[in-house]
C-alpha cells in the first residue's frame, strides 16, 4: 500500500460568518413556534376570547347595576374578575399529561410565561370594559382582585387539575361577597378592602405569588386520562 492509496477522510466544511445571524433566527423562530403550540394546547386563544367577553360584560353593567350604589356595585364586578380567573386557571390543563412532564425542558417558563400573559390581558380587558365610568375602587382594586382569585385558581390546579381549578375562586368569591354583606375588615377579604389597604394589596399578591410559583415548578395535576 502506498501512500497515494491512503484516502483522507473529508473536513467538514467551515461554517461561514453568515450562518450565525440565520442560526439565530432559526432558534427564535423555534422558540416563538413552541410557544405558540403551548398556547394552543392550553387555549389560549379562546381564553383570551373569553377575557374579552368579560370586559365586554362589564362594559355592559357598568350603566346598569354599578349606577345604583351600595353592595351591589361591588357585587357585580366580583363576579366578572372571578370569572376571568377561572379562566385563567382553567388553561393550566395540560392535555398531554406526564408526557409532555418528561420531554418539556422548557415547560416550566412557558407556564409562566403564559399564566402572567394571561393575568395581564384579563386586567387590561376589564380595565378596557371600564373606561370612563365610575367602577368602586377603580382599576386598583380590579387588578388587586384578578391576581388574587388567579392565584388562588392556579394553587387549585396543583390538586383539582386544570379542568376542576374553577371550583375554589367561585368558591372564595361566594366567601367575599358574605364578607361584603356583613362588613368584614380582614385583609384576606381583599375584594371588599379599599383600594389602598396594604395589607389587602399583600395577601392578595402572596397568593398569587405562591400561585405562579406552584405553576411554574409544579404544574397542574394531570390524570391518567391525560397520558393516553
Amino acid at each position: 500500500m502506498t501512500a497515494a492509496e491512503v484516502k483522507t477522510p473529508p473536513v467538514p466544511p467551515t461554517p461561514s460568518a453568515g450562518a450565525a445571524p440565520g442560526s439565530a433566527a432559526g432558534r427564535l423562530s423555534a422558540g416563538a413556534r413552541l410557544a405558540w403550540l403551548h398556547l394552543r394546547s392550553r387555549r389560549a386563544p379562546s381564553a383570551v376570547l373569553a377575557l374579552a367577553v368579560c370586559g365586554a360584560a362589564l362594559r355592559a353593567v357598568q350603566h346598569w347595576q354599578l349606577s345604583s350604589g351600595g353592595a351591589t356595585a361591588q357585587q357585580i364586578p366580583m363576579i366578572i374578575e372571578a370569572g376571568a380567573a377561572v379562566v385563567i386557571a382553567t388553561t393550566t390543563h395540560s392535555p398531554f399529561g406526564e408526557a409532555e412532564r418528561a420531554t418539556g425542558r422548557w415547560l416550566p417558563y412557558l407556564r409562566l410565561g403564559a399564566a402572567l400573559a394571561l393575568t395581564g390581558i384579563a386586567i387590561g380587558a376589564l380595565q378596557l370594559g371600564v373606561t370612563g365610568a365610575s367602577l368602586p375602587g377603580g382599576i386598583l382594586v380590579l387588578a388587586r382582585n384578578v391576581i388574587g382569585m388567579a392565584g388562588i385558581g392556579l394553587l387549585a390546579s396543583l390538586v383539582t387539575g386544570g379542568l376542576l381549578a374553577w371550583v375554589p375562586p367561585l368558591g372564595y368569591l361566594a366567601f367575599a361577597q358574605y364578607a361584603l354583606n356583613e362588613a368584614w375588615r380582614s385583609p384576606w377579604t381583599w375584594p371588599v378592602r379599599p383600594p389602598a389597604d396594604r395589607d389587602a394589596w399583600i395577601c392578595a399578591g402572596l397568593v398569587f405569588a405562591a400561585g405562579l410559583a406552584a405553576i411554574t415548578v409544579r404544574g397542574a395535576r394531570t390524570s391518567l386520562a391525560d397520558n393516553g
